[in-house]
């Protein structure tokens, strides 16, 4: 009975080993299939595995991705595990981008955008621009202090550049499906092309005579140990140097500390005075009547339910000149800080004031703007109501952040320990703040310049000169270099996998 039993156990055991190693063969076949086996010696370098250590953050930043995604804001922001989620994702998109300039570098430096190979500079140039805007679309998302303010400035850079009207980065929902669905989906697209087409045509060799090398067997086993160091590097960073979280600003806390800055700053989206009443931007995308949405909706709420007097009713039966003396006359009452504890003020501007000043004070103005606009999750009205206060400006002030447009490039809280912000955006904080600093059509010229600047990047392999400059520059012996043992290096994966042959 024993042995009959230990042989049916047996039975039961087999299917699911005989299942186990037919997937792994089935993972094996695709994986070599899937991999690059024989490429010059020098290809087995660090610098040559940069594309796979991008694949492999790329990975890390789409699980992490939907994790937060799964278990939402409040979760990345707040809880522990949430919070290093947020972390790991955050230097995973700085290892990306980090990978991205370096693989271009190397590609410059190694002409490889010569003869067959300009579709690959094309797209990895189209690649570069779309993971830079995408990791500023990231930071818009986080949900904190930072992302109100870096979300206004990106506003400005997308109205300056004519794509505001379509395209507004204030809205939280919009923003969010592209960066968690539209990007993601072009850039696999791009990647993969971009592989199969480094698959067919081979590691590029070098096209001068006087560089020697030799075709040997890929080395994946070192690629695989540098790809866990790069897992190790993050998860270390993400634990020892955290994303920065500051908690968001509403016109509730600010009500709360400043009733004056809230009742001066909607008298001025009464009378047509405020920042976004009065912004241009090469093209217009605020074209809301500042004065409806931020005073006159909300009185209207108040009246409904606490059915006082109607001050708007009085003031709409008014004529002109009437109306513009009580415009004065309150903008000066509330310049000079005037009371706020009545909303039955003679003049009917005051007291409409006042009673949306109180509305703010309880939160429910918070509220009313976050569902002003017809679109889901569109921040729109709030932000700009707080980008009109002025408090946001001091706040960053406060806490350190130096932005100019996209490029964040002083830690937050100024501590200088943690995680950098828009690197590469450094050039161009520098004439920003130098040649366009008084320029009223800076956001329209920063968009241009980089405009310009993407297009020469991508016409690389066309423009004379330039496409001769890494082999003039000698660039190429940086990484077309013999290096010893080259030649020794494993075949592949697979030897650690298949049992010894005799």
């Amino acid at each position: 009975m024993g042995k009959k039993a230990n042989a049916k156990k047996g039975l039961g055991k087999k299917p699911a080993v005989s299942g186990i190693r037919s997937a792994g063969k089935i993972i094996e076949s695709v994986s070599e299939d899937a991999m690059i086996h024989k490429l010059p010696s020098y290809a087995n370098s660090f610098f040559y595995s940069l594309g796979f250590l991008m694949l492999v953050c790329f990975v890390i930043l789409v699980i992490t991705g939907m994790t937060m995604l799964f278990f939402g804001q409040a979760w990345w922001q707040l809880a522990p595990l949430g919070i290093f989620t947020r972390s790991v994702h955050l230097w995973a998109a700085m290892a990306f981008a980090f990978f991205l300039v370096l693989h271009a570098f190397v590609g410059f430096s190694t002409s490889s955008f010569k003869s067959t190979r300009k579709l690959l500079w094309v797209l990895g140039s189209i690649m570069l621009f779309i993971v830079l805007v995408q990791i500023e679309f990231g930071y818009g998302l986080r949900g904190d202090f930072s992302s109100q303010y870096r979300a206004l400035a990106g506003a400005d850079f997308w109205n300056g550049s004519g794509l505001g009207a379509w395209f507004n980065v204030l809205n939280y929902g919009q923003l969010l499906s592209v960066h968690t669905v539209i990007i993601p989906i072009i850039l696999i697209a791009i990647i993969a092309l971009h592989y199969s087409i480094v698959k067919k045509l081979g590691i590029a060799k070098p096209y001068r005579k006087d560089v020697h090398y030799k075709m040997v067997p890929a080395d994946h086993v070192s690629m695989g140990v540098r790809a866990a160091a790069v897992i190790v590097i993050i998860l270390f960073l993400a634990r020892t140097v955290p994303s920065p979280y500051i908690p968001p600003v509403t016109i509730q806390q600010i009500t709360a500390s400043n009733p004056q800055l809230i009742a001066t700053t909607l008298m001025s989206e009464l009378n047509g005075t405020s920042g976004t009443a009065t912004y241009m931007d090469n093209i217009d995308p605020y074209t809301f009547n500042t004065a409806q949405i931020y005073v006159i909706t909300p009185y209207l709420e108040y009246v409904n339910m606490t059915m006082v007097n109607n001050s708007y009713a009085i003031f709409n039966s008014e004529n002109s000149s009437t109306q513009k003396k009580n415009m004065d006359y309150a903008s000066a009452y509330f310049a000079r800080n005037g009371s706020m504890n009545y909303t039955n003020n003679t003049d009917p501007v005051i007291a409409m004031v006042s009673a949306v000043e109180l509305e703010a004070r309880s939160g429910v103005y918070d509220y009313y703007l976050e569902h002003a606009s017809p679109a889901v999750n569109d921040e729109t009205y709030e932000l700009r109501f707080l980008s009109d206060t002025g408090y946001l400006d001091e706040k960053a002030a406060q806490v350190g952040i130096n932005l100019t447009e996209y490029g964040m490039v002083k830690d937050e809280y100024g501590s200088g320990l943690l995680p950098p912000n828009s690197w590469w955006m450094l050039p161009y904080n520098v004439i920003d703040n130098t040649i366009w600093a008084n320029d009223p059509n800076q956001d329209a010229d920063g968009a241009l310049l980089l405009l310009l600047v993407w297009l020469a990047f991508v016409a690389v392999p066309w423009i004379p000169f330039v496409n001769e400059l890494p082999d003039r520059l000698g660039l190429y012996k940086l990484f077309w270099r013999e290096r010893p043992g080259h030649e020794h290096y494993p075949k592949d994966w697979g030897r650690l996998f298949r049992k010894k042959r005799k």
